[in-house]
């Protein structure tokens, strides 16, 4: 007990004074938002407590001076989300296996065979490796594997005597499924200070082996996750490879559309690290621009709008999610743009005619469509939309103008909700239906029918099969460890990086601290204000920000941060309401306030930067710097 006292002691300082600053921050906006001591403020206030909630507020336009913040905001973050994303180079080409099926090949050169590296592709099953220096006596090496958790990583074996002397080689395919594909092959000796050296086929020619043998020049140095799937990249990354192959696909568990907007920078870039992560991260940067246009419609205000964007850009689950090939980040985008436009649409004023609301209407319901087609949280999303939208009718029939009778309010009333109907629940069921096309194809009937059959064979696995993920995960967490950052989850770790233990790499997933903690206390300040100050606005961020996170409470599978990701978007959201009221009383500090928060967000994301993308760090500064908390994996 007293050794974990004094390990935590020291990291402790730093978690102690953000929180000060970050209830410092909320005890100045509650006091800044009272009147002036000796003024008759208490007047004005009144005066301008609007008599009843309404969601028809101004919506401020984007200026001209909005466009250099925006692009310096989007750049500095996507300079950092794209450095070192992957690898740009893989095999390409693999040859495929067939059960029992046997390839033989040779080197010119005998060599003392120390390792041997491979590269699985698509299939399950393993293979017999077997060398000789005669043709006579044969030695078999530990089995090459190729389990679903296996493929598009470099693994490696090692003979059972340390090395053993070979020229010949033969492997032998053992599978129940096709296809069953091997990427490369590399074969390794040791040098004098017993380090592993790959022997150059350019100087030890090896002869046959096909595909096994025809990228040697894409076989890295150091076989890491920069060159290798992890975490759920090896189903996700693979089903969008095989949604390109015409495979019926392994992973099924989610809806099949975040996968094929996976695959479109596969099929930009090879299946690549690069590759198959390049999508997810590419909207992770195009989130920011909606955000900030976002932002500027609610509050109006540049700094206020750059603040938060800011904020959200630097947070470290947005880089770290964003940039693994999984489909949330697909979720995320979506949810941002259905969110961005209802809110268009809720803030047109009462009397505004059909035609004029049926665009942002339409956008809402269309991004909702998309982003269900990619992950079922999205669902949730919708909820709270359907939520805002009633709140929203009722509140156009209350505030519709004088003399406007139920009678003619009654038709734009039918036309609206027909609409809805067709933009939230008609458009969306054929987006989803049309994209389990590649199900169908693979399954070799694309007639409405095999549509149909193998969209509703899907919905019930993936339904039974959530159900039942109640596996025990060392890394897995509750949203009540979500909210304040207790259980981020671990996505990468190497202890010895080049064999050096005093050196690690590894990355996490979980919230930058001020967008964590304030951005709670944000959420209970705005809930506050829905009230106090009758704000339809504080209203839409609170039901938004809920609807992502209450759903999660009822749910019993096993969980993890990341799924706190869509509600961060309204952490961020609360917070910059919270910003844009102290900005709007005009005081001194201000800038403080609010420069002040955002600068210390980016302070943290420099320096938690190693442990968001997996740079090498030594470790008594992960230690002493910046694990905060036992709880924290790095």
């Amino acid at each position: 007990m007293s050794d974990l006292l004094t390990y935590v002691t020291p990291t402790l300082l730093f978690p102690l004074v953000l929180l000060t600053g970050i209830f410092s921050l909320f005890v100045y906006y509650w006091v800044v938002t009272l009147p002036r001591k000796g003024s008759l403020e208490w007047i004005a206030f009144a005066e301008s407590r609007p008599s009843h909630m309404t969601l028809t507020v101004p919506l401020h336009p984007m200026e001209k001076k909005d466009t250099l913040p925006l692009l310096l905001v989007t750049a500095a973050y996507a300079a950092t989300a794209f450095f070192q994303l992957g690898n740009t180079t893989a095999p390409q080409s693999f040859q495929g296996f067939s059960n029992g099926q046997v390839i033989e090949f040779s080197l010119e050169k005998q060599i003392d065979l120390a390792q041997v590296a491979y590269y699985p592709g698509l299939g399950t099953g393993e293979y017999k490796l077997e060398v000789s220096a005669d043709g006579v006596n044969w030695t078999a090496l530990p089995t090459l594997k190729q389990t679903y958790s296996d493929l598009f990583k470099w693994l490696t074996v090692h003979p059972e005597e340390g090395t053993i002397s070979a020229s010949l080689f033969r492997i032998t395919a053992s599978t129940t499924k096709s296809p069953f594909e091997l990427g490369e092959l590399a074969v390794y000796t040791v040098n004098g200070d017993g380090a592993f050296v790959r022997v150059d086929l350019g100087d030890n020619p090896v002869n046959g082996g096909g595909a096994l043998f025809d990228e040697q020049d894409v076989v890295p140095s150091y076989f890491d996750w920069t060159n290798s799937t992890y975490f759920d990249e090896i189903y996700h990354a693979r089903t969008a490879f095989e949604h390109i192959r015409g495979v019926y696909p392994y992973e099924v568990s989610h809806p099949p559309l975040g996968k094929l907007i996976l695959s479109l920078g596969i099929r930009m870039f090879g299946m690549t690290p690069f590759g198959w992560r390049f999508m997810g991260t590419l909207l992770g940067v195009l989130m920011l621009p909606i955000l900030y246009m976002f932002l500027k419609n609610l509050f109006g205000k540049t700094a206020v709008a750059c603040c938060g964007t800011t904020l959200f850009a630097f947070d470290f689950m947005h880089l770290t999610q964003t940039r693994i090939a999984t489909i949330d980040t697909y979720g995320v985008f979506f949810i941002l743009l259905t969110y961005f436009f209802m809110y268009r649409y809720l803030t047109l004023p009462a009397g505004t005619s059909f035609g004029k609301g049926a665009l942002p209407l339409f956008l809402s319901g269309l991004t909702f469509g998309i982003g269900a087609a990619c992950k079922w949280t999205v669902l949730y999303a919708g909820a709270g939309l359907a939520v805002l939208y009633f709140i929203g009718l009722g509140f156009r029939w209350r505030d519709r103008p004088l003399g406007e009778a139920a009678p003619r309010f009654a038709p734009w009333l039918l036309k609206t909700f027909l609409f809805s109907v067709l933009c939230f629940i008609l458009i969306p069921a054929c987006i989803y239906c049309a994209s389990y096309y590649p199900y169908a194809l693979a399954k070799g009937d694309t007639s409405l029918r095999g549509l149909l059959s193998v969209m509703a064979e899907n919905q019930k696995f993936m339904f039974t099969y959530h159900l039942g993920v109640m596996d025990y995960h060392p890394y897995s967490s509750r949203w009540y460890q979500w909210i304040v950052d207790g259980r981020p989850i671990l996505y990468y770790l190497d202890r010895t990086v080049g064999g050096d233990s005093s050196i690690r790499a590894a990355f996490a997933c979980f919230n930058n601290p001020v967008v964590a903690w304030a951005g709670l206390l944000a959420v209970f300040t705005v809930a506050v204000q829905a009230v106090r100050q009758r704000s339809g606005k504080a209203l839409f961020l609170v039901i938004g920000y809920l609807s992502q996170l209450v759903p999660w409470m009822f749910i019993k599978r096993t969980t993890f941060e990341y799924h706190y990701f869509p509600s961060t978007l309204f952490l961020v959201l609360c917070l910059t309401y919270v910003l844009d009221g102290i900005v709007e009383r005009r005081r001194k500090s201000w800038k403080l306030a609010a420069y002040g928060t955002t600068g210390v967000s980016v302070f943290l994301y420099a320096a938690f930067y190693p442990v968001l993308i997996g740079l090498p760090v030594p470790i008594w500064y992960a230690s002493n710097c910046l694990k905060w908390f036992y709880s924290w994996p790095f």
